[in-house]
Order: C-alpha cells, then sequence, then structure tokens
C-alpha cells in the first residue's frame, strides 16, 4: 500500500513496498502475512533500461508539473476557507491515471511506484531535516507539548469515532477501526490479540485500505479548516499534522504552511518532530493503551446488545476479508535500487522545484544531491544495523546537525536548501503516491459506506485531539 504515519521504517538497498514514514516496523507486513498463512509474495525487478519505468517517470514529471502550474485554489466556506493546494491535484491526477479502466496503468508499474515512495519520503523528511537545526531552540521550548500531544492518538478517535462505529452498528469489526488510523502495525497487533479471522481484524483492513486512499486529502482539508477558524495557535496544529502516514504528515504541513507561510518552516520542523515521536512511542501506546481501552469500551457501550444476543452488524464477510488481506499484504516485492530511486527522485524534483520557483538555481542540483547523500547514508547504516537503526532516523538527525548553531557550514547550507521549496518535494511525492493507489480503488468499495464517516472521524478527531492537547499544554507554558 501506498500509505503509510510516522517515520521509522528502515529502507533498504531495495526499497520495502511501504512508506518508512510509517510507523510499522519494517517487519510489520512481514508478520501479519505469516500470521494470515498467505504464500510468500512474488518479486520482480525494475531498472532504467525498462520502458515501463520510464513511463512512469513520465507521468511523475507530467502530473506534479500541471498540478504547480494549477498552483492553489481557495474554496471559502461561511467565514472559513479551504485551501486546495497543487498536491491535492497531483494526487487527484494520479489517483485517475491509475484508476482509469479505458486503457488500465500496468498494476506492477503501481507496485513501482509504491516503491519508489518508500525513498520519496526519506527524501522528503530530509528536506524537512532542513529546517530543524535552526528550530532546535523552539523544539526544546515546546518539549512538553511535543511529547503530551501524542496521547491525541490514544484518545481521538476512541472518543468520537468508537461510538459513532457503534451507533452504526458495524459490530466488534469497530475496535479494530477506531483504536488507531491503522497503519501497518495495527495487523499485528489486533492479530496476535484477536486472530487473523477476527471482525476486528476486518476492522483494521478497512482503516488501512481507506486512510490509504483518502488520509492525505482528509488531513489537509481539516488542516486548512482548522487553520482558517483561527481557534489554535499555528504551533499546536503544526504539532497535530504529525499525526499519521508520511503522506498524511505532509499533506498537513502543507496546508498549514500555506495558511502561515511566515512560519512554514517552523510549521515543517515541529510536525516532522512529532511525527518522530509519533514513530518513536506510537507503537507501544497503541499496543498497551489504545487496543485495550477500545475494546473495553466497545463491549461496555454495547453491553446491552450482548444480552440480548449478537448484532446483526454489517461487515464484510470472511471470505471476502481474506482475498482482500492477500491483496494488501501480499504485493510484490519490487527490486529497484536505491540509487535508481535517487536519481528519478532528483531529476523530477528539479523539474518540480523550476515550476514552483519560476527559475532554475544551480542551488537546486546542490540541495537535490545533499538530500541524495542524508538519504543514501540512512539506508546504508539502516542495512548494515540490520534494521535497528532506522534510515529515518539517521536523514532527521543527519540534517539536524549541518543546520544547527554547532555546524560550522549551516549557514551555507540553509541558503542553499531554501531554493528548493518542500511544498515542491511534497508534491511530487503524493503525485507519485496516486499513481500507486488505482490498484486499491475496488477493495474501497468492498468494505462498505460506514467505514467512510468513521474513517473521516478517526483522522479528523485524531488530528483535532493532539491539536487541542498541544494548545493546552502551550497555554500553561506560555502564560
Amino acid at each position: 500500500m501506498t500509505e503509510p504515519t510516522s517515520p521509522g521504517a528502515a529502507a533498504s538497498a531495495t526499497p520495502a513496498t511501504t512508506e518508512p514514514g510509517t510507523a510499522a516496523p519494517a517487519s510489520a507486513g512481514a508478520a501479519t502475512t505469516a500470521a494470515t498463512g498467505a504464500p510468500s509474495p512474488r518479486t520482480f525487478s525494475i531498472g532504467l533500461r525498462d520502458r515501463g519505468l520510464w513511463l512512469l517517470i513520465g507521468l511523475m514529471v507530467v502530473i506534479a508539473s500541471i498540478a504547480q502550474l494549477i498552483g492553489p485554489l481557495e474554496i471559502p466556506i461561511g467565514n472559513a476557507s479551504v485551501m486546495l493546494l497543487p498536491m491535492i491535484w497531483a494526487l487527484l491526477m494520479g489517483v485517475l491515471v491509475s484508476g482509469q479502466t479505458f486503457r488500465p496503468f500496468p498494476v506492477d508499474l503501481q507496485h513501482t511506484a509504491n516503491a519508489i515512495m518508500s525513498v520519496a519520503v526519506l527524501v522528503l523528511c530530509a528536506r524537512l531535516s532542513l529546517t530543524l537545526g535552526q528550530q532546535i531552540p523552539a523544539l526544546l521550548a515546546a518539549g512538553p507539548a511535543l511529547l503530551l500531544q501524542e496521547f491525541g492518538n490514544v484518545f481521538g478517535a476512541l472518543l468520537l469515532a468508537l461510538p459513532l462505529a457503534v451507533l452504526l452498528r458495524m459490530g466488534p469489526a469497530t475496535v479494530g477501526a477506531t483504536f488507531s488510523i491503522d497503519r501497518e502495525p495495527s495487523f499485528a497487533m489486533v492479530t496476535s490479540r484477536f486472530g487473523s479471522d477476527s471482525p476486528q481484524y476486518r476492522g483494521v483492513l478497512s482503516m488501512y485500505v481507506f486512510g490509504s486512499i483518502l488520509g492525505a486529502i482528509i488531513v489537509s482539508l481539516v488542516a486548512s479548516l482548522l487553520s482558517a477558524a483561527g481557534i489554535f495557535r499555528w504551533e499546536a496544529l503544526a504539532m497535530g499534522a504529525g499525526v499519521g502516514s508520511g503522506s498524511m504528515m505532509a499533506a498537513g504541513i502543507a496546508s498549514l504552511a500555506a495558511a502561515h507561510p511566515e512560519q512554514a518552516e517552523a510549521i515543517a520542523a515541529m510536525a516532522t518532530t512529532a511525527n518522530l515521536i509519533a514513530a518513536l512511542v506510537g507503537v507501544y501506546l497503541a499496543m498497551y493503551i489504545s487496543l485495550p481501552l477500545a475494546d473495553r469500551f466497545y463491549r461496555f457501550l454495547t453491553r446491552r446488545e450482548s444480552q440480548r444476543g449478537p448484532s446483526k452488524a454489517t461487515e464484510m464477510t470472511k471470505q471476502a476479508a481474506s482475498a482482500m488481506a492477500a491483496k494488501v499484504l501480499d504485493v510484490p516485492k519490487v527490486n529497484i535500487s536505491t540509487l535508481t530511486c535517487l536519481l528519478i527522485l532528483g531529476g523530477a524534483g528539479l523539474v518540480t522545484a523550476t515550476i514552483a520557483a519560476g527559475r532554475f538555481s544551480f542551488d537546486m542540483v546542490l540541495t537535490y544531491l545533499l538530500m541524495s547523500a542524508m538519504v543514501a547514508l540512512g539506508v546504508w547504516a539502516a542495512k548494515a544495523s540490520n534494521g535497528k537503526v532506522p534510515a529515518l532516523i539517521v536523514v532527521i538527525t543527519v540534517g539536524t546537525y549541518i543546520t544547527s548553531p554547532w555546524c560550522p557550514f549551516a549557514p551555507w547550507v540553509l541558503e542553499t536548501a531554501a531554493s528548493v521549496d518542500f511544498l515542491s518535494v511534497i508534491t511530487l511525492m503524493l503525485a507519485i503516491a496516486g499513481l500507486s493507489i488505482g490498484k486499491d480503488l475496488p477493495m474501497l468499495r468492498q468494505i462498505g459506506w460506514k467505514i467512510i464517516p468513521v474513517g473521516f472521524v478517526v483522522i479528523g478527531a485524531t488530528f483535532l485531539a493532539s491539536t487541542l492537547i498541544a494548545e493546552g499544554v502551550l497555554a500553561i507554558l506560555h502564560r
């Protein structure tokens, strides 16, 4: 799947088929596949000599370029407004191309786009990390808020989405769908507690598919509306944007940066840090707090129904869930080298950055070379340590240091990196994401309509709860 939230999975020389921007350990998917007894996924290789890859590259460049040329569109909604940014156009165009049936887009190319996405997330985080060093004082000042806002990921969905799912009579699938945003680690958690043949597992599966396809759009819209409402500090909103997958985080950052352009770099720094914290502690909070609480809360809300007998909840059949799980978890392993991915992302990124800036600068080339070196170092460290040192941690650590006051050439790095707007990197990343989503659209129709309102509330409530906690802590700190 494309989606992927919090940075943490290690990339290898052969990128994984999930984003390293997710909170999932690299082994989560494998663990789940083993738990379901599914056969090992097939493997295929692709390189720059393949015509199909050049088709994919061309589509990436064209879609990202058109999205940048369209630019932002502001839609008034009462006293507020929603800002639709180039990244949204890129995502929608990518989905349109990969999902159309007139001339079906090859599924293997969609899986290839997903593999390139693994490296694209690292490149984006490399660019975002080049804003972290100079923001260290602000991050330290907001430390308690950054740490405590993670509890929004625990309670947001439980307090709002779970009661809604009970009201819609989703049955025990409610627990799996609402205890978290449901990225890859959720499969292993629910499998170990309830089994892979349980309604709870089917709930995780439904939310995973929903979030993969619509998560970035929802976060973008919610971030834009909350910014326009003027209720929260931009710092709190930035911390809330660290929710979910790498794509969701990127969408939140872009919307908030558009609403507060003077704080764009600080927003990126805080959101990236919040996302990193989620990667480090989010899995444990979900496993030991969110999932048990969701199960108990569900049983409390449905205690009268259990006395009358099982409800006739509408949910996927076991056969349908098994078939969908096979598609979600047993995706092919794409053998494409990190160097090839970096060459693709560098070339396409330079085109997108040039259009976004309205001019070309050699500093853009230097910036992409620097980011590529950071990613290559991170991938090497992850491979050398057998995944014990996540690539993303290395990338962010290096980026933070070389832009910090302790680095003698930090001013040069900051000046050079400013030539590449991180929003252009996000646009390219979501264009790639869109090109990988078409294969998943049929599954969205299988999971039923109830996941649509529930999924929207899961993602929106998690963002809102994290923002509320951060706002409260910041209010106390700044009294």
